[in-house]
């Protein structure tokens, strides 16, 4: 069997960028791992395996998906490996994305038990399997297309973002999104009876969507949603407000239209945090009058008060320990003249920040621009012959004196 009957295409193998490479017979299989959608890095690859052999491996196929199995068979796997595993029904065909050790910690994060039945690897895929597994995929986005304007004739209220096939072609899976139920009986049949394959329908959120087509988000990296998040869980604005940050929906929504899932990220320390904080349904009393909860600054342990309820002007920042002083006083019925201390000012100090070498400026670099071009005339002076002509007039009073 010849080269050019062997070797795969790059862009065809669109499930994470790996190519097939039969110049290299070392390592034929070249993986770019940071163009797969939940990237899992094994960590544990440059140490000795343990005695029991894990014989479960995670193979990744087209965008997010992910499943284990097992390889009864002890075939040697490594990441890469372009593999033929059980389907229902056929077979399909997959990227091994982990092997080892490490995938034991993956079951236990994914809440799977080892008793589990895993579904089988049969072998390393053929180079007729990789052929057929190319023609399903070049197929993909024209089967998309037309589904899509099935369920518009149909005027079903639903979005066919994605169509995956399996790798011997006999099944698809259609994943769509919908707001609301939608009976797509008709349409599977009209799928089925044009394909002549069988149809699994799949609803999916906007948060899988998301996930499923990638993206940069605010903070300049890459979704969370398509590198390490695969279960998904309810984020409300309650998390916002414990990390007191701004309600405003352009800022807490994500790509996706929904509340960012980084929300839930530092959650659980700003609760903590919190728990040495006083309510902020407590008023503070002094001589100058009532004064109500306006934001509190955790990390800094700085609260906000200000005399006007419904208008937050003048508010004056306190500390944490000047809070609890005057809670206790009141508590007695003692009524401190002010709220602040006498060196307020000395509270922003606690903040343990100083821009001693001036990086945060927004006007540094604005003197060193001024003083390079002040500098450059110089420069070019001792280049050009007006310089010269300046020194000549001396060279020849020199010689007069000599003389």
């Amino acid at each position: 069997m010849n080269r050019d009957e062997i070797m795969i295409s790059e862009g065809k193998i669109s499930r994470g960028c790996t190519k097939v490479d039969f110049e290299d017979l070392a390592r034929p299989v070249h993986t770019s791992d940071g163009c797969c959608k939940l990237n899992v890095e094994n960590w544990l690859k440059d140490l000795p395996q343990s005695a029991k052999v894990c014989n479960i491996v995670e193979v990744r196929f087209k965008n997010t998906r992910k499943e284990f199995y097992s390889n009864i068979n002890n075939i040697p796997l490594r990441n890469g490996d372009i593999i033929a595993v059980e389907a229902s029904p056929g077979h399909d065909i997959g990227i091994v994305s982990l092997v080892g050790d490490l995938v034991y910690l993956q079951l236990k994060k994914n809440g799977i038990s080892l008793d589990s039945e895993f579904k089988r690897i049969y072998r390393k895929a053929k180079i007729l399997d990789v052929e057929k597994w190319e023609l399903a995929i070049e197929s993909e986005i024209p089967t998309m297309l037309k589904a899509r304007k099935l369920a518009e004739e149909l005027k079903l209220n639903m979005k066919i973002g994605d169509v995956e096939f399996q790798g011997d072609k006999t099944k698809a899976i259609f994943y769509y999104i919908a707001e609301e139920r939608v009976d797509f009986r008709a349409l599977i049949r009209i799928l089925a009876d044009t394909f002549r394959i069988r149809i699994e329908m799949r609803q999916i959120g906007a948060r899988q969507e998301a996930g499923r087509i990638g993206g940069i988000g605010p903070c300049g990296r890459e979704l969370c949603c398509a590198t390490h998040i695969k279960s998904f869980v309810s984020v409300s604005t309650n998390s916002a407000r414990n990390q007191e940050l701004s309600l405003n929906p352009q800022k807490l929504a994500g790509q996706c239209g929904k509340l960012k899932c980084c929300l839930n990220f530092e959650i659980d320390c700003y609760i903590d945090a919190q728990k040495d904080f006083p309510s902020s349904t407590i008023e503070l009393k002094s001589k100058n009058g009532t004064a109500f909860h306006v934001k509190t600054e955790i990390y800094k342990k700085i609260l906000w008060y200000s005399y006007d309820k419904e208008h937050a002007f003048n508010a004056i920042p306190l500390p944490l320990e000047r809070v609890r002083e005057i809670i206790k006083l009141n508590s007695k019925g003692v009524i401190p003249d002010e709220l602040s201390e006498k060196n307020p000012v000395n509270m922003f100090n606690v903040v343990g920040y100083e821009d001693t070498v001036g990086q945060e400026s927004l006007t540094r670099f604005d003197d060193k621009e001024k003083a390079k071009k002040k500098k450059k005339p110089n420069r070019h002076r001792s280049k050009n012959g007006n310089s010269e002509k300046q020194h000549k007039p001396k060279k020849e009073n020199n010689r007069k004196e000599n003389k």
